[in-house]
């Protein structure tokens, strides 16, 4: 089985790398000639365990290769980005469209084409579809047109599009059932045959489900700071029912997926989807909320503060992915407010970026804002050396402990910093 994906990015390339590892020749689409041209030389330009290995096998085994136009194939899937409309918050079908338009010229009847971009609720039936039917293509019958969201986690995507569940809707059911026939080739989790509608909106909901919680806890957070309490220690009391999982606060939510998707229902529906706005409007505070009481900390422990070390800019945790990271917010918040602030995030290899010495040199501040497991332990005896303030504001909670010289400010203790 000859197979085309149309985007090489966090889902795409995987996904070909998978395909490729199963035996199918997978030509893999993109637009960036850059991107195409690592590739070709077996290079992954995203940084996810196992990545490398397979794309640099699959080119070196000659089951994969790139291109910056689509080629005829059995299958062709589409995993371009959908942003949300800032106008009214509705999905961007405009790529996924592009995508579409550009195998026209070599789809033949028969095909399987598969829609894997989070897209809102109708979308396969009431843009995709017509697309394929305006060049006489009978849906169901000679060509087979699905959505199969993908639902992995950063850092551990080879693994979860092998072994998670995934979801399979089609136009009709014989859309549907072939192509949960192409997935059948690598996936191991179940495969749940539905129709596309439901697919657009159980991952819309999945992504939603999280954004709401998360809001949640930012929004106690929040509270906390306002009313004098240890928002983390709440947390984990409140957790030990046995029915409460209370999540995490942090800065703010990045991603694709998290930070995205709600729109996409709430653009639909708007006088009805209340809470999921009202979480995404919570969430989209919390950088304003970071950089507020960055200013009332450092007003109290270090009136001249010049220099904030911001450690972290990924949105996940030992990744380079900076989609949607609030930490760009809080960067841009912090300049304008005066402060000299610099960026150190071992997952990047950018030339901006300082190595930890450099980053915290005379700085008043390390300002987490990733999780990286670099950062739960770091070279406390260089920020002794080289700090200013021996000041650390965690808003990521991941430290437990400092020395009795370092000071740490996470959620559980801010409102002591801050009245």
């Amino acid at each position: 089985m000859k197979i085309c994906i149309v985007g090489q990015g966090y889902i795409g390339l995987p996904t070909a790398a998978l395909f490729a590892k199963s035996g199918c020749e997978v030509v893999g689409v993109d637009i960036n000639k850059e991107i195409i041209e690592k590739l070709n030389q077996g290079i992954a330009h995203i940084e996810e365990p196992g990545i490398s290995d397979s794309i640099k096998n699959a080119v070196d085994q000659g089951h994969y290769h790139a291109s910056l136009t689509p080629e005829e194939a059995d299958t062709f899937i589409i995993t371009v980005p959908t942003p949300y409309l800032p106008e009214d918050l509705s999905c961007d079908l405009s790529y996924v469209i592009s995508a579409c338009n550009s195998i026209l010229p070599v789809l033949k009847k028969g095909n399987v084409v598969i829609i894997e971009s989070t897209i809102a609720p109708m979308s396969t039936d009431e843009v995709i579809k017509p697309i394929f039917e305006n060049e006489g293509y009978v849906i169901g019958e000679d060509l087979y047109l699905a959505h199969c969201p993908e639902r992995v986690l950063p850092g551990q995507i080879m693994e979860e599009l092998v072994n998670n569940n995934r979801i399979v809707g089609g136009i009709t059911e014989e859309c549907t059932k072939k192509a949960a026939d192409v997935y059948r080739t690598f996936v191991k989790g179940e495969i749940i045959e539905t129709e596309a509608k439901t697919a657009e909106l159980s991952k819309c909901m999945e992504n939603t489900f999280r954004d709401v919680n998360i809001a949640l806890a930012n929004e106690l957070a929040k509270i906390c700071a306002e009313i004098g309490v240890n928002a983390l220690d709440v947390i984990e009391m409140a957790n030990k029912h046995p029915r409460v999982n209370i999540h995490s606060p942090g800065p703010g939510v990045g991603g694709h997926c998290l930070a995205i998707d709600p729109y996409f229902i709430y653009a639909k529906a708007p006088e009805t989807a209340k809470i999921i706005k009202l979480a995404r409007d919570t969430n989209n505070s919390m950088p304003g909320f970071v950089i507020e009481n960055t200013g009332k900390i450092l007003s109290k422990l270090d009136k001249d503060a010049e220099k904030i070390s911001v450690f972290g800019v990924a949105y996940k945790g030992n990744t380079d992915d900076a989609r949607e990271s609030p930490a760009f917010e809080i960067i841009a918040g912090l300049k304008a407010a005066g402060y000299e602030v610099v960026i150190h995030d071992p997952h990047f290899d950018n030339p901006d970026y300082l190595d930890f010495d450099d980053a915290i040199k005379d700085s008043s501040m390390i300002l987490i804002l990733s999780d990286h497991n670099q950062f739960k332990d770091m070279d406390y005896d260089s920020i002794k050396r080289n700090m200013k303030t021996k000041l650390i504001f965690d808003t990521k909670n991941i430290i437990k402990s400092v020395p009795e010289d370092v000071t740490l400010v996470n959620y559980g203790n801010l409102y002591k910093f801050i009245h």
